[in-house]
């Protein structure tokens, strides 16, 4: 594909500039080229190591805690619904079902208008303001009375926290070179383990707790509604919009720490909204294989998300039981994406991560589910324990739309066709489990099995495109252009640009090491 004109001119105009110390102001570039060429190279050399660190400490721990709250504040209802929900707001069975589902609909809807603005404003402080808004809203769950007020507040839950995932990855991508962004997603992402856990802690604990004036679910979702309030200040205060605005990077170290991403090919931060490039990317072969995959491995996550508690009350246990059995499955889930996505970066075979967890996950962990006898309650219970392996493909995935999108406007738009793939999987899950299949919904478990299965042939589908783009690039004679890096050119208009793919001599590196 070739350069569009208005990018390829800027880029000349850009590349010829007259010295460094002239004033690049071009709504073409990105920021980056911006930045170095306004603010000169730096003046002593910084240690990378110490570098990467001192950006680890500063926002990673806030990342994480954001979406370990997300994923705790959008399924707290899940643990809510075993303690007493439905019977404190008259809601019927059909009608929680629905909770579940007009939360991911509106999310699915606020993606592209979250994306466009998240581009237009300052990144950290239009995350930390929708983290604020949905703290608030689930705060406000503690004083719903009946569904009315329930799906109202499900609505706007799912309209804030549908900034969450493609902002985190924005902000990694800005941050981290491609090698580290696996690991890096890893350690945000892990937050979904984490947050399973102390769901089912606290559900556990306020299940001792009783009072004539507030239930127990009722402090669950004000207590963490607080909580959730006081980090999107602390990221708003604290995490950085991008690395040239910083203020705890001296100006040596914000030039090496945009120097370092030269080589991943997709720039830092353009502010302006360039539609040929949503274009391009609604036309790329690879949005709608990832778009597949996304959709077909969380069908599986959204129906053991929403029915988790659900699925394990049914095997006999009580409901104090039933929140302490739940305390596993994000241990599970939390080691299988620590690992899987250490793998991911460290050997660069992020596709046959995807197909391992779908298999093991959700072929081997659904069929338990569905197939074992009734009797074998741990057989059953340790499927469903499984099924949380599947998540573990989702980071593997937003590393995939990092690390293979270039040009800013294309890599939101991706993100946010991702992200509502990743909500149409989750409309379908808890639609799987009908209220004629009760108790032991073998339907919905059956097509875990069949939807991970065909992510796995998705995912196949999608290293073999990858390598043939690689080779076909490879056979190019390409000149390289100085700054092209920082061009805002997209990776099809980019022909330096490679993919970042899983071969075979990937997987076999990996096996040598732990031979």
């Amino acid at each position: 594909m070739a350069p569009h004109p208005d990018a390829a001119q800027a880029a000349q105009a850009a590349a010829g500039k007259a010295s460094q110390q002239q004033v690049v102001r071009h709504s073409q570039v990105d920021a980056a080229l911006e930045f170095l060429t306004n603010e000169g190279t730096a003046a002593v050399e910084v240690d990378e190591t110490a570098l990467v660190r001192k950006i680890d400490w500063r926002i990673l721990p806030l990342m994480w805690a954001s979406y370990n709250l997300q994923y705790l504040d959008k399924t707290l209802v899940n643990y809510a619904n075993v303690m007493g929900l439905q019977e404190d707001t008259n809601i019927s069975p059909d009608q929680y079902s629905q909770l579940a589902l007009v939360f991911y609909v509106t999310y699915l809807a606020f993606e592209l208008p979250t994306g466009y603005l998240m581009q237009r404003l300052p990144l950290a402080k239009y995350l930390g303001i929708n983290i604020a808004l949905w703290g608030l809203i689930t705060a406000l769950v503690s004083t719903a009375k009946n569904w009315a007020a329930l799906v109202t507040l499900r609505v706007l839950l799912g309209c804030f926290e549908s900034a969450i995932a493609p902002a985190l990855i924005l902000v990694t991508t800005m941050w981290y070179k491609k090698a580290e962004q696996p690991p890096r997603m890893g350690l945000w992402f892990v937050g979904f383990g984490t947050g399973t856990m102390l769901g089912a802690l606290a559900s556990y604990g306020f299940q001792h707790y009783s009072s004539d004036t507030f239930t127990s679910w009722q402090i669950m979702f004000l207590l963490f509604g607080l909580i959730t309030i006081a980090v999107g200040v602390l990221v708003m205060l604290i995490v950085p919009d991008n690395p040239m605005s910083c203020k705890f990077l001296t100006h040596d170290e914000k030039i090496w720490a945009i120097e370092r991403l030269r080589e991943n090919k997709t720039g830092i931060e353009h502010k302006h909204f360039k539609p040929y490039q949503a274009w391009e990317c609604l036309r790329d072969p690879q949005t709608w294989l990832i778009s597949l995959i996304t959709i077909s491995s969380n069908v599986p996550g959204g129906a053991v998300g929403s029915y988790q508690a659900t699925i394990i009350k049914a095997l006999g246990f009580s409901t104090k039981t039933t929140a302490l059995l739940s305390i596993p499955s994000g241990a599970i889930a939390a080691i299988s994406v620590l690992t899987s996505t250490y793998l991911a970066g460290r050997y660069d075979i992020r596709g046959w991560i995807i197909i391992a967890c779908c298999l093991f996950g959700g072929v081997f962990g659904g069929s338990l589910l569905a197939f074992a006898p009734d009797d074998k309650k741990g057989a059953k219970l340790a499927g469903n324990y499984l099924t949380n392996i599947i998540g573990s493909s989702l980071p593997i995935l937003y590393s995939y739309a990092g690390a293979n999108y270039a040009g800013h406007t294309k890599k939101v738009t991706m993100n946010a066709i991702l992200l509502m793939s990743f909500c149409l999987g989750n409309i379908i899950g808890p639609l799987t489990f009908r209220g004629t299949d009760a108790p032991q919904y073998i339907p919905a478990k059956i097509g875990i099995v069949a939807t991970s299965g065909f992510a796995c042939v998705a995912t196949l589908a999608l290293m073999l495109y990858y390598v043939w783009e690689n080779r076909r690039r490879d056979r190019l004679q390409i000149e390289h252009k100085e700054n092209s890096e920082f061009f805002d050119l997209t990776d099809r208009e980019n022909l330096e640009f490679r993919v970042s793919c899983s071969s075979l001599l990937s997987a076999k590196r990996m096996a040598d090491t732990f031979r």
